[in-house]
């Protein structure tokens, strides 16, 4: 247990992958408890094929899936519960076998080593898929727990395991399921934007200061808007303020989580500066999904984490969601004792967020009028995953220097690289538009179609340039997305994944021409010829 292998995330060790310890901070032994994991539930879909798919089986499958994206879960005790929990499932469903002298697939799970030491270009593939769903699952986690599934989302899980385990497949039937994930994903981004704006309202052009007010506050990062909304309602009348951080900035454009006094402001910037952000800060912090990374000692007392994030001797915030201690924490901490001023990475004190595809295409008129006279030439898509390899600077430099007739489309963390920045408007709408969290690529891709119906041609043909960073699962599944759709000519970068074989690449740049990002300048010139 002293050795792993792991090359799921960007920052992968030496470009190949880790073997001794994760360079996000889990041991080895963690990250062999999450291939046991990974194992068990290929062993549980084995069993489920063909039978009576339930919502207990479904809720098992996609937060064991979401337990393994990076940065989500290092508590080896918590993986140990989710593997026995799938067992049991698994036990259950194969009763009679126990006396069986055939070791079968009901009984056996799978070797995650089968995978890692498959031929190249089959673990490639394999690897597109599992990592897919990885991240497929953690949206579809965050559209179920608002109670909205959609069946043919989750009978994927299943399909994709059980190719995941299978020994004898090859290429030619592994690259269908590779983009039948991105097909499914589209499906799931679907569901998860009808499950937000059902609940909360559909999101509104935000300004968010970075300021902190003096007095209580708690932190909140992550993705989960429904934990946010807990937390929101357990602090009423409390004098206890809320800030997002990371992923959860987006929150502010939503209309019912508007209606919340106690919500202020952002705190921070992108997740990876959390180790020095939250340095002595005078308040706690609640993860409720990914992007956690290892606390340091001066604040770790004032970190909890809820649903499937968990770190050893954390404080874990159970299913009933009783947010007490981190109430009682924030009473306890005091906060900053006057106003705390903190900035974006380009000195800004405040951002905006709120342009998902029902802002845009509100006034969708007046970007096609645009268009059409000239004053927009080119629409440009810099977003992603941000990270903290050196070269991620390139999306700042990117932005500053794209030609003051485009428009910036942003989502996710990537967007902190630049989202302070004030680079002017055309037209009354301003050049850098957040569409929201990771999730909201689905927003993205719903104004490239509109307007390619608006200009009578393929979304490939308009003047519309995707310049992506990635850096986990979630971005694996949107890239996968956007190759379902047809689209070419992507950006890629900091780098390239590590699982992509060079037989992949090979296939991914003549299919769909995708290359590695280069400089600003380079790519700029290429992009508007």
């Amino acid at each position: 247990m002293e050795k792993m292998f792991c090359f799921q995330c960007e920052q992968t060790a030496a470009g190949k992958g880790c073997e001794i310890a994760g360079v996000c901070g889990k041991s080895a032994n963690t990250a062999n408890l999450q291939d046991e994991l990974t194992g068990s539930l290929i062993g549980l879909a084995r069993i489920v094929d063909g039978e009576a798919i339930t919502k207990e089986m479904d809720a098992i499958i996609m937060e064991g899936l979401f337990a393994t994206i990076t940065n989500v879960n290092f508590d080896d005790e918590a993986i140990i519960e989710k593997i026995a929990v799938v067992r049991e499932m698994k036990k259950s469903l194969s009763l009679g076998c126990d006396g069986c002298s055939t070791k079968c697939d009901k009984i056996v799970d799978y070797d995650m080593a089968n995978l890692w030491n498959a031929d190249e270009d089959i673990r490639s593939l394999k690897s597109l898929i599992l990592f897919g769903i990885r991240g497929v699952a953690a949206y579809a986690y965050h559209a179920f727990v608002l109670g909205y599934s959609e069946k043919e989302i989750n009978e994927f899980f299943y399909r994709a395991l059980i190719a995941i385990g299978e020994e004898e497949c090859k290429m030619e039937e592994l690259l269908p399921i590779v983009m039948e994930t991105g097909a499914i994903n589209l499906k799931c981004m679907e569901l998860l934007d009808r499950a937000n704006t059902e609940t909360y309202g559909n999101p509104v052009p935000t300004t968010v200061p970075l300021s902190i007010e003096k007095g209580p506050f708690i932190v909140i990062s992550g993705h989960d808007l429904h934990d946010l909304k807990m937390l929101l309602e357990q602090t009423k009348d409390k004098g206890v303020n809320i800030y997002t951080n990371g992923e959860m900035l987006p929150a502010h454009a939503y209309p019912l989580l508007k209606e919340y006094p106690q919500l202020k402001g952002n705190f921070g910037t992108a997740w990876y500066v959390q180790q020095k952000e939250f340095e002595d800060i005078p308040a706690p912090i609640l993860f409720t999904t990914n992007c956690l990374m290892p606390p340091k000692d001066s604040y770790r007392d004032r970190v909890f984490t809820t649903a499937s994030v968990a770190y050893p001797e954390l404080v874990h915030i159970g299913e009933d969601k009783d947010f007490t201690p981190v109430i009682e924490k924030a009473i306890e901490l005091g906060g900053y004792e006057q106003m705390h001023h903190m900035t974006g990475i380009n000195g800004g004190s405040e951002v905006t967020t709120g342009f998902a595809h029902g802002t845009v295409l509100s006034v969708a008129d007046k970007v096609v009028e645009g268009v059409k006279a000239g004053a927009i030439k080119h629409f440009f898509l810099v977003g992603g995953c941000d990270g903290a390899k050196a070269g991620r600077n390139y999306y700042t430099d990117f932005v500053k220097q794209t030609p003051q007739d485009s428009i910036i489309l942003t989502l996710a963390c990537g967007k902190y690289r630049f989202n302070d920045l004030n680079i002017g408007e055309i037209g009354g709408l301003p050049r850098i538009m957040d569409m929201g969290q990771c999730n909201d690529a689905y927003s993205a891709i719903k104004v490239a179609i509109a307007l390619s119906e608006a200009f009578d041609c393929g979304v490939n043909d308009l003047p519309l340039s995707m310049v992506l960073s990635w850096y986990e699962q979630k971005a694996v599944c949107i890239l996968l997305t956007l190759l379902h759709l047809g689209i070419k000519n992507i950006l890629l970068g900091p780098s390239l994944p590590a699982f992509i074989s060079p037989g992949v690449l090979n296939y991914l740049v003549e299919k769909f021409n995708i290359a590695p990002i280069s400089t600003p300048e380079q790519d700029l010139a290429k992009i508007l010829g």
